[in-house]
């Protein structure tokens, strides 16, 4: 299957589907020497599996990750990092009413008119099961990145329609409630609102925020392989994004380029900008301030309430979905945007390592 495979110099490739007997990836290019180990990889793990809270599928998956290769000594070696995790609670039965149908919402018919074939049982490649093998990548990435003092912060900005205003940002509290929202009294007024969509047997989407802070000036393309422009490519390859915007993003269309504009100043050793719409991004190169994306995802499309569609022999039907699924996805979603951000950057500092011809002459002599 084509379109697995991300990344320029530390490359990933994902496997596996939602019901199969497990699911991993494989790291390349990952240098050797980083302290490695599986609790490492599992901090990030346990943020995304299920059954945390009400809010999320009831699926009993303990996600522990297995690595198969590429550390020896609780070192990386540069050779390839296999991980593995293991599907232990699949109820494939679950599924069985939905073999020919299509579902609203997923890719039912877009699977069956690609292939011809698909793996019906919760969704296949296109589960958010897939994930898995992104954020255990991402935890490396991560690792590899707070090395060089760049860190990622990933949160819950909005829940349906309950958004944490900026000003009233703690991100203590981010991991603090199960919704993963930087602020407690939100992620309650939050809760309140989920327990209303389950009542109701539907769903909620919401908006992830992302900042990245210690990224220095200058990483990026200026044409086709713009920073922002490949974030907006890996964060949109998420299942459910359905929108990336930087910085002010969609607001800028309704400024005015004398407020839009950040006016720069040279702050002791370094320059600085004044405000940060551009979101720490200018021509497609970070421009040193903290980096700010955000996705919009859509609410689960698996909910119970009787919907209207039609199978594979072109017959309308009434389908309600059952089995276990998350009313929200955006909790789980949190820490793979922030894994896939991690991706991103790690695979695009280490391109621009090649930018400058004293880079190279400094590390070969």
């Amino acid at each position: 299957m084509a379109g697995s495979i991300y990344g320029t110099l530390f490359q990933i490739s994902t496997w596996g589907e939602s019901h199969g007997s497990s699911i991993g990836v494989t790291i390349d290019g990952c240098p050797a020497g980083l302290p490695l180990t599986e609790t490492d990889i599992q901090i990030f793990l346990n943020k995304r599996k299920p059954g945390q809270s009400k809010f999320t599928t009831k699926r009993n998956e303990a996600d522990e990750a297995r690595i198969l290769s590429g550390v020896f000594e609780g070192q990386t070696t540069g050779t390839p990092i296999s991980i593995l995790i293991e599907n232990q609670d699949q109820k494939s039965k679950d599924y069985g009413n939905i073999m020919n149908c299509y579902r609203p919402g997923h890719a039912d018919y877009t699977f069956d008119a690609k292939y011809g074939i698909r793996d019906y049982r919760g969704g296949g490649r296109s589960s958010g099961r897939e994930t898995i093998g992104r954020v255990a990548a991402g935890a490396i990435a991560s690792k590899l990145l707070a090395k060089l003092n760049v860190h990622i912060t990933a949160y819950a900005k909005s829940i349906g329609p309950v958004t944490v205003p900026e000003a009233e940002y703690d991100y203590a509290c981010i991991n603090q409630n199960s919704l993963y929202m930087p602020n407690n009294r939100y992620a309650k007024l939050a809760s309140q609102y989920l327990e209303q969509c389950i009542a109701a047997q539907d769903s909620s989407g919401g908006i992830i925020e992302c900042v990245v802070t210690g990224m220095p000036a200058g990483i990026g393309e200026t044409v086709f392989e713009k920073l922002d422009a490949n974030l907006a490519k890996a964060i949109m390859s998420i299942g459910s994004v359905k929108g990336v915007e930087i910085g002010d993003g969609f607001q800028a269309a309704k400024a005015l380029g004398s407020a839009n504009n950040d006016l720069f100043y040279k702050a002791e050793d370094r320059i600085a900008k004044k405000t940060n719409h551009s979101g720490g991004i200018l021509g497609g190169m970070s421009d040193g301030s903290p980096i700010i994306l955000r996705a919009a995802v859509k609410p689960t499309p698996s909910i119970a309430q009787p919907q209207k569609t039609i199978n594979k022999f072109g017959e309308s039907i009434s389908l309600s979905i059952h089995g276990r699924h998350d009313p929200v996805i955006v909790p789980r979603a949190v820490v793979v945007v922030e894994s896939m951000t991690a991706l991103t950057l790690i695979d695009m500092l280490m391109i621009n390592m090649s930018s400058k011809l004293d880079r190279l002459i400094n590390f070969y002599k």
